[in-house]
């Protein structure tokens, strides 16, 4: 495969990653004021060994996966990464030369000091037959010294000093044979930061991240063959999908139109086949899920708001113009959008399954406009008990489907509050936790926690 066929099968896998590159990358109000922004880059920073184990932070992610490649197959693989750039600013002195300066207030914008982040990507390719001994890539990215003079009206007025440390790391990448008469491997992708120098193991997280792989990712491609999902695998490799360990990382599913030649592991979770959706009109670094109120917001800072959001970072001042200058037609889809519709039975039903319908106008998502269904009497069956309102559980979140608070819940007591049934078809239990002080106000509010019927075990009944 070619280097071009090898970029457009991560293309759509790209597009994905370029959101976890710069998830919390520089947040609204996108000025480097703002509190939100004084503690970046939450996400897959691999920071240099020997550094912050005690507050969290770690050097390396490994991801393992299931593949299942044809003869002659190759492995490539892309890590791609940011750079902290590390940005001071200076101000011209009369008599010439520089100073250093808080901050430089010029007509369109206010420069500030700032950690801008430059995008590194380390490419590999290697024969699927030669994994079995193992394959190691160390890299280095070069660090260096950078100035740009700022004019103001044909006038220097001041310059930008970037500065960007050495980077070192490594890619390891093994694969074993799974035991059976299946012809399926293990593939193993290690990321170590191998920085050659390190902070004071006591210096802040500031000191450390210029040396820093951060919001690491790898994408893994096969020119010939498939990946297996880790959250939907075939039965027959379940057991060898469970046991695979993923050390901050969460490899999914990420080929184009639904393909599994390619996975993206990710430092932040996602579902197998994560897209952008098409509605959104342009990166605004918080997850891609409040567009709308983001845009909206934006369009209300204040001028000298506006300029210090420029002043901070070129995507921060995109963001801004994009908001300024977004016609009315591309905001109104932001609004919403409808992904599927299924048919909505009325008036001229066939005889039969009219005493199916709820009232008139009632709308299709309303559990009263279908008399088949109803919260409070409907039951589900569990491990052969059927399980429905006040029914009492122990609560067993689903490792890779859960939201993430949702753990401290295992092996927690839970009565059964009401049993829902999505417009998809899936099934899911309304439940109050044993313990909870706000129980009477979460069934008052209608406001409880869910979780699927599988992600429960069922106790006696109330």
């Amino acid at each position: 495969m070619t280097a071009t066929d090898a970029g457009d099968r991560f293309a759509a896998a790209r597009a994905v990653a370029d959101a976890v590159l710069f998830e919390g990358y520089v947040l609204y109000p996108y000025r480097a004021s703002a509190a939100k922004n004084r503690l970046r880059w939450q996400f897959g920073v691999l920071a240099p060994p020997g550094w912050g184990e005690a507050s969290g932070e770690h050097s390396f992610q490994r991801t393992e996966v299931l593949m299942e490649p044809r003869r002659g197959a190759v492995l490539h693989a892309e890590l791609r990464f940011l750079h902290a750039r590390r940005r001071r600013v200076q101000r011209a002195l009369p008599g010439g030369g520089f100073a250093d300066t808080g901050e430089l207030e010029l007509a369109d914008r206010v420069l500030t000091a700032w950690d801008e982040g430059v995008e590194e990507r380390v490419t590999i390719e290697v024969p699927v037959t030669e994994l079995a001994a193992g394959h190691t890539a160390d890299f280095t990215v070069a660090g260096r010294e950078e100035s740009e003079d700022v004019h103001e009206y044909g006038r220097l007025v001041g310059r930008l000093v970037h500065t960007r440390e050495p980077l070192h790391g490594r890619v390891t990448l093994t694969a074993a044979e799974l035991p059976g008469p299946y012809a399926a491997l293990r593939l193993t992708a290690a990321v170590d930061n191998t920085a050659r120098t390190a902070p004071a193991a006591d210096a802040d997280r500031t000191a450390a991240l210029p040396r820093a792989l951060i919001s690491a990712h790898l994408m893994l491609g096969l020119d010939a063959g498939r990946f297996l999902s880790l959250t939907d695998p075939p039965e027959w490799a379940r057991a060898a999908a469970g046991s695979c360990g993923n050390v901050r990382s969460w490899p999914v599913l990420a080929g184009r139109d639904g393909g599994a030649d390619v996975v993206l592991a990710s430092p932040i979770i996602l579902e197998d086949h994560p897209a952008v959706a098409p509605e959104s009109p342009g990166a605004l670094y918080d997850a891609l899920e409040i567009d709308e109120i983001l845009t909206l917001r934006t369009a209300t800072l204040t001028d000298r708001e506006k300029r210090e959001a420029r002043g901070t970072d070129p995507r921060a001042a995109a963001v801004v113009d994009l908001a300024d200058s977004m016609p009315p037609e591309v905001l109104e889809r932001l609004h919403g959008a409808v992904r599927s519709l299924r048919e909505v039975t009325g008036p001229g039903t066939p005889s039969g399954e009219a005493d199916l319908l709820g009232e008139p106008g009632t709308p299709w998502w309303d559990p009263g406009g279908d008399r088949t269904v109803d919260p409070d009497t409907d039951r589900v069956l569990v491990a052969g008990r059927e399980v429905g309102a006040g029914s009492r559980v122990v609560l067993r979140p689903g490792l890779r489907r859960t939201d993430a608070q949702d753990l401290f819940l295992h092996g927690r007591g839970a009565l059964v509050e009401a049993v829902l049934h999505d417009v998809d078809g899936g099934v899911h239990l309304a439940v109050t936790v044993d313990g909870d002080p706000g129980a009477d106000i979460r069934r008052e509010q209608g406001r409880f926690l869910y979780f699927q019927p599988d992600e429960i075990s069922p106790l006696e009944d109330a």
